[in-house]
């Protein structure tokens, strides 16, 4: 689909998140020859590639806000549980694996009119829409036995979220801002993380989640400028459209906004002073990528989305940091 951080890649114009495949006809999103061709049975290969498990860029972006989460719900003087941690790993591989499968569902006819989307599972016949659909419920059911190692307010707020997972694809159909859904949806894990180690919510997973909305805004749109085009010719929305040339202006607005909440969300965890400093070199990583990104360039608009994950580990290592040494 376009504009498709979901799913790891971007649908219609040769370029595939992660992948290092060119614009232009003649490509395909799926790299013959690569880790899942060598290291996986035939019969594994197109359920591998149906959850992305080849471009795992969509993963970090879904697990990162829980991580944070995580990390600032520790007692002051610790690091965060990593057994927690690990669990909110294998969720989100399999939840990212079940939004991209049930996107493909959704979207097979599109793909299969797109060269390069044409050869995904789906399309291209390596997997029906009924093993499609056995093989989402399958990681849907991973995402449950995960959720049941938690308390009882994790396991009900993250089973409110496949609300959010099974709206976004139709997102796009539906209303120019998409990527605000997407926000929605990807950054549940900062109120998941929290309530798994507190037991309820408070202010800081919230003002967290909402920096994290605003984080995917204006990546996502950053993104979704590789798709402009397409995305007209679809007939498909995103903020990338609505925004036009206007969207650098915007995605410093929201930068700038993702890095006062995320700042407002640490004076109760009793966080290191030198925290504020963390955020704010975060913060800083992410309007430098804004305001040097051009537009009119698909290649630099997939390098300053890519960066973005680089701004959130480093939100990570200041959270994590900064607990361990507080007093």
């Amino acid at each position: 689909m376009p504009s498709d951080t979901l799913n790891g890649t971007s649908r219609g114009n040769g370029t595939s998140q992660g992948n290092g495949t060119s614009r232009g006809g003649g490509h395909t999103d799926i790299r013959p020859g690569d880790w899942i061709d060598r290291h996986l049975p035939p019969a594994a290969r197109p359920y591998a590639r149906l959850a992305r498990l080849d471009r795992p860029i969509g993963t970090w972006l879904l697990l990162l806000p829980g991580w944070w989460s995580i990390a600032l719900a520790a007692q002051p003087g610790h690091l965060p549980d990593l057994w927690l941690m690990t669990l909110f790993g294998i969720g989100a591989v399999v939840m990212r694996g079940a939004g991209c499968t049930l996107n493909d569902i959704i979207d097979r006819k599109f793909d299969a009119l797109v060269e390069r989307t044409r050869v995904r599972p789906i399309p291209s016949g390596a997997v029906s829409v009924p093993q499609a659909i056995a093989f989402l419920i399958a990681q849907c059911l991973v995402g449950l036995a995960v959720l049941v190692w938690m308390n009882g307010a994790t396991i009900a707020l993250g089973a409110a979220s496949l609300a959010l997972v099974g709206a976004y694809p139709l997102m796009k159909r539906i209303t120019w801002w998409p990527q605000a859904f997407l926000g929605l949806t990807f950054n549940w894990g900062a109120l998941l993380g929290w309530v798994a180690v507190k037991g309820s919510l408070g202010w800081t997973p919230v003002l967290l989640y909402a920096g994290g909305i605003l984080w995917t805004l204006g990546y996502d749109t950053i993104y979704a400028h590789q798709d402009r085009e397409d995305d007209v010719k679809v007939g498909v929305k995103s903020t990338a459209l609505r925004l036009g040339a206007a969207s650098k202006r915007w995605i410093l607005g929201f930068y700038a906004g993702t890095t006062l909440l995320w700042a407002a969300a640490l004076p109760p965890t009793g966080i290191h002073p030198l925290a504020y400093l963390g955020v704010a070199v975060t913060g800083l990583m992410l309007l430098r990528q804004a305001w040097q990104w051009r537009p009119e360039d698909p290649a630099d608009s997939l390098a300053a989305f890519r960066a973005a994950r680089v701004a959130g580990w480093v939100l990570l290592a200041t959270f994590i940091l900064g607990m361990a040494v507080a007093r």
